[in-house]
């Protein structure tokens, strides 16, 4: 028994040497903690080179010569620091831009994270513009891009209306989201001046922090200088491996690794549940609201006394216990051997106590588990509109029969559990999955960012709505949805051959896209808007037709995307008025003056289409810096100016007929009319795509007009023949069914 208690002594020593040794190894009592009234926390130091994890996380603090409170800023990227969480992100003070020569402008980016362990947060920030008629746009300035623009709004003037943090919706003020992992950006102003507008004062952008800008600003907005804006860290690979905390494993804290894009692998930690504190120093982690470790009970001369530690409030009921902050010392009244004898009896009851209760509790724990699991399914069947859609597809003529619910097992198993290697596409709204059923057919399924009870549920049961009574060659197919999940799921048709605009933009250069290809597309897709303008019962605007919402199949037919924001109205109506949305590039100029959204607003969205096809370029362009951005304007004054053939992609002068471009490209430029009255309708515009199609073949007149005679009577039998109604909701899903 004596060499056992001796055994244990040394264990006991060598363990106690061994936890000194690492502490005393790693120690920030010698860094500077604060730096004005900002907490410093480890990663993140002040002073020698071991008080931060590496260079990145080194903060300096700048004294004020007038004697303000000093200031901690990033040495690394020379912002303000606000705030340091040790939940992975830092509140930085970042600058804005203002533009007051009622011209265009921009400004190099301010500060470039690239190299750094620190990225743009996409959740926690907007960009903000403010002003009367101000196009702001954030463009790329990475290494792999050639100054695209990757993000921005633009704000319409209406001088009786007063612009605070709750009302910025695009007039005088907009906002919108920023891309993931965004590491660097140019900010571009352009003033968008009208006859009929008088343009006075500053116009201003910037990122800023969401939170902040919606909750801590609740008076007119004002010009700040500079803005809060959160940014989010992770320690690189070669500095994590340095840490103390990485080599070894503890029951309080845990740490895992993270990849973001093309960066090298990266590591966050945090602590377990029950404890609080630092997890990236050694012993940081403290349980929380419980005697810990280093609460022994200590006598006055601070040696070890068998006593026991416990958490109290009530000190006056243990007369003779020693106080220690917030818990108390007490010894016990038996000797050694009854306390073993009670710890062994303990132990022994406790043990049989825990089995009885395993056992007994196994088949109650089975039946809980089973209720529970239900409850929950209802409750997001519930609260991603399982009963609104129910509702709407009861009360319209919608193709209720051959939408199918999913289960939620059904659709994890279909993507391997949502794998990433399995996405398709991210865009404002959600993420697209490819997913293989049970049957054996290959799908896309769009699973939604988490969604509120109010505008963006809406939006999600518009989109089933509208795709459910809609059944069209030319127009994505929704297959089912699931909503028992935590956010909704769509499953649609796989359309395997990507987007017009990768083709368009020569992103897929193996298959390149013919002028015949090119004009089959165009057909399709206007024969797919008018189905949805003219054959139902109410009639069907889309809304945000552009290159990316159209997508190529097996065989390079063209598939309508992304119904999310589109809306129906009734037969008498004339128009919508709604708020505007839809992309910069292809918005109608009419709309976005108005508000008001027509038939020829889809038709303007349309020829911008068109005129991609004819010259393989974009929409919006900041290449274009002699010429307008816009494509629209760039195409029409090329046709004014008898200079078109200079601006058509070579493929198609290549292959087209001279009279054949002619003729779609004074099509385009009907279709891109300022005055909305003077375009055509969708009916015309597929009636003459078809007939171009038609001289291209090499077809005589008589026979055109026949075959044009006898597919719309055949159109319009279908046509007739198809029930519709849906609900009205407004959003944007920037990026609907991508392929990869």
């Amino acid at each position: 028994m004596a060499v056992q208690m001796a055994v244990f002594q040394i264990i006991l020593l060598l363990f106690s040497i061994y936890a000194f040794v690492q502490a005393a190894s790693f120690s920030l009592s010698s860094c500077q903690a604060t730096c004005g009234d900002v907490n410093i926390k480890f990663p993140f130091g002040i002073g020698a080179a071991d008080c931060y994890a590496d260079n990145s996380f080194e903060v300096v603090c700048n004294n004020d010569s007038l004697g303000s409170s000093p200031k901690p800023f990033l040495r690394s990227l020379n912002l303000e620091v606000l705030n340091i969480s040790l939940e992975g992100t830092v509140r930085v003070n970042y600058p804005t831009f203002f533009n007051c020569t009622n011209g265009s402008s921009s400004a190099a980016n301010i500060v470039n994270l690239a190299n750094s362990s620190f990225v743009f947060s996409q959740s926690k920030n907007r960009f903000i513009a403010m002003g009367c008629n101000n196009f702001a746009s954030m463009v790329s300035v990475e290494s792999n891009s050639s100054g695209s623009v990757i993000g921005g709004c633009m704000s319409i003037c209406d001088a009786s209306i007063v612009v605070n943090a709750s009302s910025c919706n695009g007039i005088n003020c907009c906002q919108t989201t920023i891309p993931s992992d965004l590491v660097a950006f140019n900010t571009t102003i352009e003033v968008m001046k009208s006859k009929d507008t008088v343009i006075d004062g500053c116009q201003s952008a910037y990122l800023v922090e969401e939170k902040w800008f919606m909750t801590d600003l609740q008076t007119t907005l004002p010009l700040h200088l500079y803005v809060p804006v959160v940014l989010e860290w992770w320690i690189p690979y070669e500095s994590f491996i340095a840490l103390p905390i990485a080599n070894n494993r503890s029951s309080t804290y845990n740490c895992s690794q993270v990849r973001r894009n093309q960066r090298n692998a990266t590591f966050t930690c945090s602590c377990n549940v029950g404890f609080g504190g630092n997890p990236y120093v050694p012993g940081g982690c403290h349980v929380i609201e419980k005697c810990e470790p280093s609460h022994a009970c200590l006598d006055y001369n601070r040696s070890r006394l068998d006593q026991y530690c416990e958490i109290t409030y009530n000190m006056e009921e243990k007369r003779e216990d020693i106080y220690n902050g917030s818990y108390i010392c007490y010894r016990p009244v038996f000797d050694i051997t009854e306390r073993r004898v009670e710890v062994f009896t303990i132990g022994i009851s406790s043990s049989l106590g825990l089995l009885v209760l395993l056992v007994g509790g196994w088949w109650s724990y089975k039946v809980v588990k089973k209720r529970r699991k239900i409850k929950q399914k209802n409750k997001f069947f519930k609260r991603n509109g399982g009963l609104l859609l129910q509702q709407q597809l009861s009360s319209h003529e919608a193709n209720v029969e051959n939408i199918k619910l999913f289960s939620s097992k059904d659709l994890e198993k279909a993507t391997d559990r949502f794998n990433v290697n399995r996405i398709l596409g991210q865009g404002g709204q959600g993420t697209v999955y490819k997913g293989m059923l049970a049957d054996g057919r290959i799908v896309a399924v769009k699973k939604s960012k988490v969604i509120d009870e109010g505008k963006q549920l809406k939006e999600f049961i518009n989109e089933v709505v509208i795709l459910s009574q809609i059944n069209h060659r030319n127009v994505v197919k929704l297959i089912g949805c699931c909503l028992e999940t935590e956010v909704p799921l769509l499953v649609y048709e796989y359309v395997c051959n990507g987007t017009l605009f990768q083709y368009v933009n020569g992103q897929i250069e193996e298959f390149p896209l013919t002028w015949d290809l090119r004009l089959r597309i165009a057909t399709e897709v206007a024969g797919a808007l008018f189905y949805l303008h003219s054959a139902a019962s109410t009639p069907i605007y889309h809304r945000d037709i552009k290159s990316t919402n159209i997508l190529l199949d097996d065989k390079y037919r063209a598939k309508v995307a992304d119904f999310g924001t589109s809306r129906s109205i009734d037969v008498d109506q004339t128009h919508l008025t709604t708020l505007v949305h839809g992309t910069f590039g292809y918005l109608d100029p009419e709309y976005l003056q108005s508000s008001q959204f027509t038939e020829k607003s889809d038709v303007y969205s349309f020829g911008v289409v068109l005129a991609e096809l004819l010259t393989g370029e974009k929409a919006i362009s900041s290449t274009r810096t002699q010429e307008p951005r816009s494509l629209a304007t760039y195409f029409i004054q090329s046709v004014e100016e008898n200079n078109l053939f200079d601006i058509i992609d070579c493929q198609v002068l290549k292959e087209g007929k001279k009279e054949e471009i002619l003729a779609v490209a004074n099509l385009a430029k009907r279709c891109l009319n300022l005055n909305g009255k003077k375009r055509p309708t969708m009916k015309e515009v597929a009636i003459e795509l078809e007939a171009a199609q038609m001289l291209r073949k090499g077809h005589n007149l008589q026979k055109n007009y026949e075959e044009l005679e006898y597919v719309k009577a055949e159109v319009y039998e279908l046509w007739d023949a198809v029930p519709t109604s849906i609900v009205s909701t407004s959003s944007i899903d920037s990026q609907p069914l991508l392929s990869s």
